[in-house]
Parts: C-alpha cells; sequence; structure tokens
C-alpha cells in the first residue's frame, strides 16, 4: 500500500481529500501546517506528498525547500494543491522542484490520476536496471507499461554472429541498436592509411551503435565485426528514438543504460595522446578486467586478438606483444588457456597505469 503525505491547514479540504485516497487504498498520512508537514515526511518518507501552498508556520514552498534540501526526502515526488491560478505561484513552485499542481477545488479522477502518474514515474526513475538482457527487457516492459510507451516493441529477439561475422559496417545506413547478450564484439574505425583504430572491445551487456543511431548523417560511425561467437538483441531506430525524444524523464533514463562506451572512447584517447604504452597496456588490461573480458581462472574469460588489443592502445601489434612479454617476465600477467591473459598483481598493474 502506497503512503501520502497530505499537508493541508484547511480540515474540510484536508479530510476530503484524505477519504478519497483511502478509498482507492492510499494509506494517508495528515498534518495540518507546514512545520508539521516537515516532521512526518522526515519520519515516515511517504511515496508522495500533496502539500497545499498557502499555510500557517510554514508554507508550501518553505515545506518544499527544506525537504529537497534533505537527503531523505529530496527524491520523493511533490504534488503543490493551490488555490491560486497565478502563473507565478506555479513558475516559483516548479522552479523549486514541485512534480505538478492541482487547483482547488479539483475533481476526484484528477486528484487520483495526478497521485498514481508521479508514483508511477518515481518508481521507475529510482529503479535501477541490470545491463543484462533480463534488465534490458524489463526497462523496455516498464517503460511500455508505467510511461504508456505503446508505439516500442516489448520484446525483442536476438541474431546469432560466427567470429569474423560483421555486425554493421562504417558508414552503413545506422538502423539498429545492438545489444550484446554474450560474446565479445570489436568495434573500430578505418584510418586514411587504412588501419584500424579500435574504439572499444564489446561484451556481455554492452550497447554498440547508440550514436551512429544520433548521426545527422544517418550512417554508422564505426565498423562492428564479431571477434567471438556472439548473440546480440536488435533494437530498431524508430524505438530508438522514441525513447530518447519523446519524454525527457525516459530518455535520461535510457540513455544512463546505453552510455556503457561513450566514456571509455574519451578516456582512450586522452590516453592515446599524452600516455606511455606501458601505461596504455596497464589501463586497456584493467579495463578488460572490469568489464569481465579478463577474468582470474585458468580456463575463464575469452582471448583477445593481439592485434585487436594493439589497435585498443594505439600501437604497432608488435610492441603491443612485446609489452605484454615484459609483463609476463615482470610477473605481471600470465597466459592462461588459449592465451587467456591472466592479471596476476592488479595493484602494481594499477601503479603503472596512474605513473607511480
Amino acid at each position: 500500500m502506497k503512503k501520502i503525505l497530505l499537508i493541508e491547514d484547511n480540515k474540510d479540504v484536508r479530510e476530503n481529500t484524505a477519504d478519497i485516497l483511502k478509498l482507492h487504498d492510499y494509506e494517508v498520512l495528515t498534518a495540518e501546517n507546514g512545520q508539521v508537514g516537515i516532521t512526518m515526511a522526515k519520519q515516515h518518507l511517504p511515496d508522495l506528498i500533496l502539500c497545499d501552498i498557502m499555510m500557517p508556520v510554514k508554507d508550501g514552498y518553505m515545506v518544499l525547500e527544506e525537504l529537497s534540501n534533505t537527503t531523505d526526502t529530496l527524491h520523493i515526488p511533490f504534488i503543490f494543491l493551490t488555490a491560486k491560478s497565478d502563473r507565478t505561484d506555479f513558475r516559483k513552485g516548479m522552479n523549486l522542484g514541485a512534480d505538478d499542481y492541482l487547483t482547488k477545488p479539483f475533481e476526484e479522477n484528477e486528484l487520483l490520476e495526478a497521485v498514481d502518474t508521479r508514483i508511477r514515474k518515481n518508481n521507475f526513475l529510482r529503479k535501477e536496471f541490470s545491463k543484462n538482457l533480463e534488465g534490458i527487457n524489463e526497462f523496455f516492459q516498464d517503460a511500455y507499461n508505467y510511461l504508456t510507451l505503446d508505439h516500442i516493441q516489448k520484446e525483442y529477439y536476438s541474431k546469432l554472429y560466427d567470429k569474423k561475422d560483421f555486425i554493421f559496417r562504417e558508414d552503413d545506413g545506422a538502423h539498429t541498436l545492438y545489444f550484446i547478450h554474450n560474446g565479445m564484439v570489436k568495434t573500430y574505425k578505418s584510418t586514411e592509411s587504412g588501419k584500424e583504430f579500435v574504439t572499444g572491445i564489446h561484451t556481455t551487456g554492452d550497447f554498440i551503435g547508440q550514436l551512429s543511431l544520433l548521426n545527422p548523417k544517418g550512417t554508422y560511425l564505426e565498423t562492428a565485426i564479431a571477434i567471438h561467437d556472439t548473440e546480440a538483441y536488435a533494437i530498431p531506430k524508430a524505438d530508438f528514438i522514441h525513447l530518447v525524444n519523446d519524454k525527457k524523464d525516459v530518455s535520461h533514463k535510457f540513455m544512463e543504460l546505453i552510455s556503457n562506451n561513450l566514456i571509455e572512447v574519451q578516456d582512450q584517447l586522452v590516453n592515446m595522446a599524452y600516455s606511455t604504452v606501458r601505461q596504455r597496456v596497464a589501463k586497456a588490461l584493467l579495463a578488460l578486467y572490469a568489464k569481465g573480458i579478463i577474468k582470474d581462472s585458468y580456463y575463464e574469460g575469452l582471448d583477445i586478438p593481439r592485434e585487436d588489443f594493439a589497435g585498443m592502445i594505439g600501437t604497432a601489434t608488435e610492441t603491443a606483444i612485446r609489452t605484454l612479454s615484459d609483463f609476463k617476465e615482470e610477473k605481471l600477467i600470465t597466459m592462461g588457456h588459449a592465451r587467456r591473459i591472466i592479471l596476476l598483481d592488479k595493484e602494481r598493474l594499477q601503479c603503472i597505469a596512474d605513473n607511480y
């Protein structure tokens, strides 16, 4: 049962509003002024607050401002109840962070719709979605159900790619966002000299192609190729655009979910410009370990082709192999089954990465 705090100094309005909410299975707490309301909000942490503006002791603006500056209450949806219709009052409340307004007298359906909408939206925005197949499906299901995005699909289907299969190519029309369910994918850009600049090594839980779908030219900005047998889910561009453009709150949540490698690419460019080869190799190894591509077990993890590893750090394959050999002699790494890299001393690798 969802808990609502109603802060209202008019006894009749307070009691009538509380009765309506209780009849629709909400637990209702009531406060007769702003100061009492603040105390009750901090004590009971309701799922939503309905608050009058003009009240004794502390008005609604003061209540919202204090609760917005308190860690435990700042995320609670807040709806103002007001008999005023002056636009400056609405603007002031929204600038303070109010989620919605109801102008008194309001109809029962207006109250219930506003409360239900804000609770559903808050539940969605505060929910953490795992970057795996279950989490992605859950996100789309919740976006569909809670936010009535009935123009997006609720389920997506996977496609299998053999090693060395292209998923998409640079400059091809960008029509699909891909989610990697398992396997490993390399993305790269081709240089004028014909060499590959590896923009990322991606594995389970990663998205690829997201920036390309925002490319004004409508083409992929890089090439994606499977470097191990891979299963990926295809999300149509139309669904991607709806989620990015239709509703700002959903857009922010969706961008959090899909932005797995955008910061990594930026860091990679900075590393190549200012770091030594040893630093770049150490950073790349630690990053691959953090992504779960490199594991501690002799038989687990995935082999990374040395030319692809070299492309990640922007150096010749021979230089990358020589540096890995140096690290092996220094007992920083070793080789497991089928050339899988195993990190033996992560602390020392971190010191090298940090140039200590």
